[in-house]
């Protein structure tokens, strides 16, 4: 598990992320920012759960759903310009480059599965 970049990547995302929507307005902070951060977390834990699971693809499936929530968050938080644009560029490009990730993962293991 340690070895696959998309562990190090949602960790760096994480990373970035949770002190930048610690700096959202109050009224946001505990709406919008606690939604992001906690759609965050879970993506990483639906990793987690899959890398243990005996068959990884439903979770794998469940964090890609996650992750496109995640998605959602970030380009409503750029609406409301909680996050600049630069901000959103950055985050954006994270969150595709751990799609890619999760992606490949998927189809690893559904190229396995069929004889």
């Amino acid at each position: 598990m340690k070895q696959s970049p998309i562990f190090s990547r949602t960790y760096d995302l994480l990373r970035w992320l949770i002190p930048v929507t610690v700096k959202f307005p109050r009224q946001q902070r505990f709406v919008l920012a606690e939604r992001v951060q906690r759609t965050a977390l879970n993506f990483h834990e639906r990793l987690i759960e899959a890398a243990y699971a005996d068959d990884p693809l439903p979770m794998l499936k469940r964090a890609d759903v996650t992750l496109a929530k995640l998605r959602f968050y970030l380009r409503l938080c750029r609406d409301l310009e909680l996050l600049s644009l630069g901000q959103y560029g950055h985050s954006a490009r994270m969150v595709t480059e751990v799609g890619r990730l999760l992606g490949g993962w998927q189809n690893k293991i559904s190229s396995s599965e069929k004889p």
